[in-house]
């Protein structure tokens, strides 16, 4: 009697036959579409194309389609010390790579300040959203706004450092600041660690508020510092964040183009001379050798991976891949 009256119920509650299933794998590849078609054509195609014209004889606009392809002797002459090319391409590089480092060093240093700064509880820190956005705001006004205001700032003669230089008696005369080797390279570095700290002010922020608040607690029940608080806990869990921040500070540190371009055009005597103004000179300048300007290309992009797997080397956590390697025994 249990059994027959409990075989209605199951049977009301079973799916009917017949239903089709419902495939959701379709709306996936529908949303993941535009991101792969706009790759494709703006990112994919120019990376190829680039690619296959650092391979050929393509110099000027007449030869872009109709080039034909050479071998490697565009970028043989890259690496012959005795052609131009060789001397003002490496040149150029010695310049990013340097006023890349001038300017990260700083910007890291004060971005791991003001970020423990930020999520230090102990500190109950006020108006701390105005500080967060009054720091990061350099990073969101143009380039071409940033260029022309240190321009106004530091022009000769007559400018306001000049003359506040002038008239606390620093300087008797004035001073051409961007015909200065030192002072326009470290003018360049100033802007790109003023535009860039607060950036990674908020990258380091996020990362350090995502570390779990009870191992701080820990340390403070145990008698620590807020030095060693920072130093052993802080500085070992974010260590994947720094890895990210190097590595992309480096990758637009290499590509600077923006800042050199609009205010010192490379002067004084190509030493704010960056790759991308190499590039630039090239393929759009000239006698346009479009294909030295895509060897370039491809060396600085060559050089880009080479210095990023090496950092991943370096920053790896190593006592995780010794447990994990232990584990595998």
């Amino acid at each position: 009697m249990r059994t027959d009256s409990m075989a209605p119920l199951a049977q009301a509650k079973s799916p009917r036959k017949g239903l089709s299933k419902v495939n959701y794998n379709r709306y996936g590849y529908i949303f993941v579409l535009p991101f792969v078609v706009v790759f494709t054509i703006f990112q994919l195609y120019p990376i190829l194309f680039t690619f296959r014209t650092s391979l050929s004889d393509a110099v000027g606009w007449e030869k872009i389609n109709s080039s034909v392809i050479v071998g490697i002797d565009n970028y043989r002459q890259f690496f012959t010390p005795g052609s131009v090319v060789y001397k003002e391409f490496w040149a150029t590089f010695t310049n990013t790579l340097l006023i890349w480092i001038v300017n990260f060093v700083p910007q890291i240093v004060m971005a791991l300040l003001l970020a423990n700064w930020f999520t230090d509880s102990r500190m109950r820190l006020r108006f701390q959203g105005g500080f967060k956005v009054i720091i990061f705001m350099p990073n969101i006004i143009t380039a071409a706004t940033i260029a022309i205001l240190f321009l106004s700032l530091f022009g000769y003669p007559v400018a306001p450092v000049n003359t506040l230089l002038q008239q606390t008696g620093i300087l008797s005369l004035p001073f051409e600041f961007l015909r200065d080797v030192p002072a326009s390279r470290g003018i360049i570095s100033f802007i790109q660690f003023w535009m860039w700290y607060g950036n990674t002010m908020i990258i380091l922020v996020a990362g350090m508020l995502g570390i779990d608040t009870t191992l701080f607690e820990a340390g403070l029940v145990d008698g620590c510092t807020s030095r060693n608080l920072f130093w052993k806990i802080t500085m070992p869990l974010i260590k994947p964040i720094l890895l990210y921040t190097l590595v992309t500070s480096m990758i637009g540190g290499l590509q600077m183009f923006d800042i050199p371009h609009l205010l010192t055009q490379g002067n004084p005597n190509g030493t704010t001379n960056t790759v991308a103004r190499f590039i630039y000179n090239q393929a759009f300048t000239g006698s346009r050798n479009f294909n030295n300007a895509s060897a370039a290309s491809v060396i600085l992009f060559a050089l880009i991976v080479v210095a990023s797997l090496i950092m991943f080397l370096l920053m790896r956590d190593r006592d995780h891949t010794t447990s994990v390697r232990r584990g595998a025994k």
